[in-house]
């Protein structure tokens, strides 16, 4: 049988496969389908310096390949999840990445002091989250402004740092050489792109954000082209994620340049989607004679 274990930047993970921020919120729902030990890491929902009530609904809307969403960060604060989610995730025998999100660089910084001495394995940074008034993806659209956030959180982080890359800007291979520049030891891309959706009988924008992140299915070619720019450009490690439904859509992400990946609104419509890509990514695996999935990263043969 291949080997699906990896070392990201340094946190050792069983494999690839990892649940994406936003949509796994801190795993106990989805403990109760399968052992979260089945997944190579968990990313928990983004959490910021205190509670979040998230923006007002309507804030969930469906489209044609995907699903736009404007919730706008809705977390506990970042020590009720130390005190209250931590303890119950350490024990679910996964790497647990927390992801953090900041209207500064000031409280990124706080947060990432505050995690790294807790015992989450890694810290997710992202600076690309198109659904709150201040900071999120502003940080992320410019080389400039996400190197220096980068640079300010390195100075605190003890943890893997992993910066989460917005798909919302003209050259994403300079991104992800400023932020590597700046001290980060993985990346992870793309977040949502910016959509909007309107209903022709109010003649007002679906959500009440009026704009919101799409993601689904119909980011996978976007973000397959992203990952392999990226990769080009730095020696990191790159989790590649955006529309991953499938085995066969996880084999692409790692053959354009991922190490793992992450899924995320496939298990809105279907919670046993990490088992089925596994099993679909070991088949391959095998059937391709090849003995770890790191044999994959890259190896796209362009033309």
């Amino acid at each position: 049988m291949a080997d699906l274990k990896l070392n990201l930047a340094g946190v050792p993970l069983q494999n690839p496969l990892i649940a994406a921020s936003g949509t796994f919120g801190f795993g106990k729902e989805f403990a109760e389908f399968y052992p979260l030990s089945t997944l190579g890491g968990i990313s928990c929902k983004g959490l910021t310096l205190e509670e979040r009530p998230g923006n007002p609904p309507p804030r969930i809307a469906e489209t044609p390949g995907g699903m736009l969403n404007s919730v706008g960060l809705q977390n506990p604060g970042v020590e009720r999840f130390i005190r209250e989610d931590l303890p119950w995730l350490r024990k679910q025998g996964t790497a647990v990445i927390a992801n953090i999100a900041g209207n500064t660089p000031r409280d990124y910084c706080k947060m990432a002091e505050r995690l790294s001495d807790s015992d989450v394995d890694m810290i997710e940074l992202n600076i690309s989250c198109p659904n709150v008034k201040q900071g999120g993806a502003a940080f992320g659209t410019s080389c400039e402004s996400a190197a220096a956030v980068t640079a300010a959180v390195r100075r605190f982080c003890k943890k893997p740092l992993m910066v989460k890359l917005s798909p919302n800007v003209a050259d994403i291979g300079e991104i992800a050489a400023a932020v590597e520049n700046a001290g980060a030891d993985a990346l992870s891309m793309i977040n949502t792109l910016t959509g909007m959706r309107i209903d022709l009988q109010t003649r007002r924008p679906v959500l009440r954000n009026n704009t919101g992140g799409l993601s689904g299915p119909a980011l996978l070619p976007v973000a397959l082209r992203m990952v392999w720019q990226a990769s080009s450009r730095v020696k990191i490690p790159i989790v590649g994620l955006g529309g991953i439904t499938t085995w066969r859509d996880a084999v692409e992400m790692l053959l354009a340049g991922a190490s793992a990946v992450q899924i995320g609104t496939v298990l809105f419509s279907d919670p046993y989607a990490p088992v089925k890509i596994l099993a679909g990514l070991e088949a391959y695996l095998e059937e391709n004679h090849l003995k770890s999935a790191a044999e994959l990263t890259g190896k796209v043969r362009p033309w």
